[in-house]
């Protein structure tokens, strides 16, 4: 087994309460397959959905919804996909950057570095990023399903697992949040 697997010896996955967002001026509850891939991924590996929602891309109402998430004490991981481009109504780095307690630079960087793999160059318009807000793990990626799937299979699945060794997010959340 690498370092990399997943440990045996951790009987129980910590579950999260989750949430989606999806930044679209689109993108609909029946046309967001960004979203409900990350829903759908999140409870395949037993993670609680405790709210989604589609708001349009303006820094103002991204903000009030994320800033309503991370006030709740049980929320403890955000998941936003869309807006994190360069188009002139992409805005998801302005709106969530300043609500960081600490950023995860290696998630941008990682993330464009396995995207590289699919979309070449095109892949440093990714404004792709992650941090930490009142307890709360917060990470953005592209609005497509495919980046989605990549920061996903990539970085997330592994990241939001308790028992990836040799440490995940999971570990540096608030103690009362872990189960035994």
């Amino acid at each position: 087994m690498s370092q990399h697997d997943v440990s045996q010896d951790v009987p129980e996955v910590a579950s999260l309460k989750t949430a989606v967002l999806t930044v679209s001026d689109t993108r609909t509850e029946q046309n967001d397959t960004s979203g409900q891939y990350l829903v759908e991924q999140l409870k395949l590996v037993g993670h609680e959905i405790s709210d989604k929602a589609i708001v349009i891309d303006d820094i103002y109402q991204l903000r009030a919804v994320i800033s309503r998430w991370i006030a709740d004490s049980s929320i403890q991981a955000v998941l936003v996909t869309g807006g994190t481009g360069f188009s002139g109504r992409d805005s998801t780095p302005e709106a969530v950057m300043p609500l960081f307690d600490k950023q995860v630079e290696g998630f941008g960087e990682l993330f464009r570095s396995l995207s590289y793999q699919d979309i070449g160059t095109s892949t440093v318009q990714s404004r792709a990023v992650a941090g930490m807000a009142n307890n709360t793990l917060i990470f953005c990626m592209p609005g497509s399903t495919g980046a989605c799937r990549t920061a996903w299979e990539g970085i997330l699945r592994e990241q939001l697992d308790s028992r990836h060794r040799p440490c995940n997010f999971v570990s540096v959340l608030d103690t009362r949040y872990k189960t035994h």
